[in-house]
């Protein structure tokens, strides 16, 4: 089985990233992290840059786990990208982070977390922020 960790480079992707370490460790299971953006012209900060992308492959060699990081920039939203893995890694936990906002801020542009956790058909762990 899998950990699927969907990570962005910001303190609730690092809260993520860091309870699907210790669960990893834990279970003794895979962990798979996944850095998903639709991509285009437009910038998205839920894209890791390079040394993001070096930070997180280096923790993970460093966690003992069995770790591999994944990066998709494809057209795809990065719920597609994490209900596929989900699908094809036999996925047993999903870990996401969460942030506060406001409710006119979810009205407004929608939650990701929330259409995770309402189409992914395993089990979810939402994580705040240290």
């Amino acid at each position: 089985m899998t950990i699927l960790v969907a990570y962005a480079p910001r303190p609730e992707g690092q809260s993520a990233l860091e309870k699907g370490i210790e669960i990893a460790k834990r279970r003794q299971e895979r962990l798979v992290v996944v850095n998903a953006s639709p991509g285009g012209r437009q910038e998205d900060p839920s894209k890791a840059d390079v040394q993001d992308v070096e930070r997180v492959s280096n923790l993970l060699s460093a966690s003992g786990v069995d770790a591999e990081f994944k990066q998709f920039v494809r057209g795809k939203s990065a719920v597609a990208e994490i209900e596929d893995l989900v699908q094809s890694l036999n996925v047993s936990l999903l870990v996401i982070g969460l942030r506060k906002r406001s409710s006119v801020g979810k009205f407004i542009l929608g939650s990701v977390a929330q259409e995770i956790l309402l189409t992914v058909p395993c089990p979810v762990l939402a994580v705040k922020a240290n």
